[in-house]
């Protein structure tokens, strides 16, 4: 999971803090840990539909019932889930992440849940390996994470649609609240400029939530799809 909650959540300022190492075998983000599978519960906090607000994100991409999706740095499951639900039985959800544990966890999740538009990924640092076409990218508190974000948003905009929209949520430096310490939060302008040097340009920009804010991107010029 690419998470620092991140995307994600409640408590995990003292994760982060703690400085958990990554599992052998994994590549450490430079300027970010990997979230511990060990730790997912603190991601699960009783109030977080209520501070992430899931479907003003998603009514922000302009996700709708038939789409199809991808949620990159999936973590647990948690927001993958409620895209699962949004797309309903004609859509499908991507749910990526670099962490095998993490993916295992989205498995038993999606499966409790009894959803079939579910396809899970395991993708590389810089590359969610997403298999074809889609109308929207998710990434929830995972941009602090990324070893080469600009590499990887490259790699995304070959497989969005016409019009597809790439949703970047993060941790205002001034939102407090869960999330990493300030010091190790991304500023928007960095993002920006990441997505910009991408292919990307910006759409719009929410910093009205409690604790985050969102960007979505679509691509400056069409992009040569593949597949």
């Amino acid at each position: 999971m690419r998470i620092t909650l991140a995307v994600a959540v409640v408590g995990l300022a003292a994760a982060l803090a703690a400085g958990v190492p990554p599992a052998e075998g994994q590549v450490r983000p430079p300027h970010g840990s990997l979230f511990a599978p060990e730790d997912l519960g603190l991601l699960e906090g009783p109030d977080r539909d209520a501070w992430q607000e899931p479907e003003l994100i998603m009514d922000a991409l302009s996700i709708a019932d038939g789409a199809v999706v991808a949620d990159v740095g999936a973590g647990g499951g948690w927001f993958t889930v409620r895209l699962a639900q949004r797309v309903g039985p004609n859509g499908l959800v991507y749910a990526e992440d670099i962490q095998p544990q993490m993916i295992e966890s989205i498995n038993r999740r999606v499966s409790r849940a009894g959803l079939a538009n579910v396809q899970t990924i395991i993708g590389t640092p810089s590359n969610p390996m997403i298999p074809a076409p889609i109308d929207a990218l998710l990434m929830v508190e995972v941009y602090g994470q990324l070893e080469d974000p600009v590499t990887l948003l490259q790699n995304v905009l070959p497989r969005l649609k016409p019009g597809g929209r790439v949703g970047i949520v993060e941790y205002r430096l001034d939102g407090g609240g869960p999330g990493p310490p300030t010091a190790e939060r991304v500023e928007p302008e960095t993002i920006i400029r990441d997505a910009e040097a991408a292919g990307l340009r910006l759409q719009s920009r929410n910093d009205q939530f409690r604790f985050q804010y969102l960007l979505v991107f679509v691509a400056r010029e069409p992009a040569e799809p593949i597949g």
